[in-house]
């Protein structure tokens, strides 16, 4: 909520935290990296495969937390 909160906010006007269900198939070809401290680790998918990623969502996406 971090990220969302003091990064994106400033930087856009709002943020957003979702959760959404990958399939594994997808999600293990990449690594998980440092996006500001070890509280803040991510998948880093890369902008073209961006069209797999959405392909690879299984059910809803749920958002947890906006902040206008």
């Amino acid at each position: 909520m971090k990220i969302a909160r003091d990064w994106n906010v400033p930087a856009s006007g709002s943020g957003f935290v979702t959760r959404f269900k990958v399939r594994r198939s997808f999600i293990d070809r990449y690594d998980i990296k440092d996006a500001g401290g070890q509280a803040h680790l991510e998948y880093w998918i890369p902008a073209e495969d961006l069209n797999d990623f959405n392909a690879a969502i299984v059910g809803t996406i749920e958002v947890v937390r906006s902040f206008p």
